[in-house]
């Protein structure tokens, strides 16, 4: 029995010691290897490629859904100030050329503008009086309004609310033609949503590159023999908490009889960062600008040669007979639903005395 006991005794003490030793072992090939880690990755806030991976209308019940999501088209709208900028000069255009109509107020046509411009739908409902006669007309927000199977019945839909089934014929329907479906229409610009978003990418890069204190990251170098492994592991430990922008501040490191060049800050990338800023910024903007067709000193954008952009004034008048004319027009199409002039516009004029217009 005591024999036994004895052998059960040395296996346990062998565990140990070999337990022990392949710790030690573990504890020093770590300090031997190279450890890497980030101090906070960037992380994309708003990627929304996945918008354009749809292709068709899906049938929701009563309703379709649209081919995109109109909630990504919102968040994207002001993703970039060249984007949203575009968006608000022609309608800050339409708005001021627009004639007021007892049935449509010029706040009700900016939103429907607006809606038009951003989503390629808007939307007019029809109020009518006891005697079916129309007292006014509004401009449901068209990221909501959903259309019937029927493609005659249009539906208010939101996620915390039941469905509003808005009355036969009381809803007048404007989109941008589609080439793949004609449920819903889409915006011109979709073609320059990828230059918007590196270009909101670029942005949020930058910003987090100015408050991780104008670097891209860096290498924290060790070479100085004199250091102990507990205190690298303290030093380690102690970085990794300083993850997040604005939390690296200062750091102790006692090293007795280590060398100058013992521990090292190496920058990574720091010029290469600064450069590509400014050519993304640069090309996504001519993206942009190209898809919406808006001269750049509309649009506030200060020229990068000494030439500049040209004559603002003629610039402005072929912008409004090349882009604004033919949204008018589209935009009359109101008067034929309603079977009454509703929508008209005023000659756009340039100048207080009014020295050149576009009829």
């Amino acid at each position: 029995m005591s024999h036994n006991k004895t052998r059960r005794a040395a296996r346990t003490a062998f565990a140990h010691v070999h337990e022990a030793a392949a710790l030690a072992e573990r504890h020093a090939d770590r300090g031997a290897q190279a450890e890497v880690f980030s101090f906070g990755d960037p992380v994309e806030v708003l990627d929304r490629r996945e918008l354009l991976d749809y292709v068709e209308c899906m049938r929701m019940g009563q309703w379709y859904e649209p081919p995109l999501p109109w909630d990504g088209l919102a968040r994207s709208f002001r993703a970039a100030a060249h984007h949203s900028s575009a968006v608000y000069v022609k309608r800050n255009i339409l708005v001021s050329t627009f004639i007021p109509h007892p049935l449509l107020s010029r706040a009700t046509f900016e939103r429907l503008v607006l809606d038009w411009q951003v989503f390629g739908n808007a939307y007019l409902e029809r109020r009518d009086n006891v005697l079916r006669q129309p007292m006014r007309l509004e401009a449901p927000l068209a990221k909501y309004v959903r259309r019937g199977i029927d493609l005659s019945t249009y539906f208010f839909v939101q996620n915390w609310q039941q469905p509003y089934t808005f009355a036969a014929g009381s809803v007048f329907h404007l989109q941008e033609p589609d080439i793949n479906q004609e449920v819903y229409g889409l915006p011109e610009y979709l073609s320059a949503l990828n230059a918007t978003w590196l270009n909101e990418s670029a942005t949020l890069f930058r910003r987090r590159y100015y408050k991780n204190g104008s670097h891209a990251g860096f290498i924290l170098y060790m070479t100085d023999a004199a250091q102990k492994q507990e205190d690298v592991d303290t030093l380690r430990e102690a970085m990794k908490r300083a993850k997040g922008p604005g939390n690296f501040r200062n750091l102790f490191m006692y090293a007795p009889n280590g060398k100058k060049d013992g521990i090292q800050l190496l920058p990574v990338s720091e010029v290469a960062a600064k450069d590509e800023f400014w050519n993304i910024k640069n090309v996504t903007r001519d993206d942009q600008l190209a898809a919406h067709r808006v001269p750049p000193q509309l649009m506030g954008i200060i020229p990068n040669n000494n030439g500049g952009f040209g004559d603002v004034e003629k610039a402005a008048l072929v912008f409004a007979r090349n882009e604004v004319k033919p949204l008018q027009d589209r935009l009359l199409a109101v008067n034929d639903w309603m079977g009454e002039e509703v929508v008209r516009f005023a000659p756009y004029v340039l100048g207080p005395a009014g020295q050149a217009d576009v009829p």
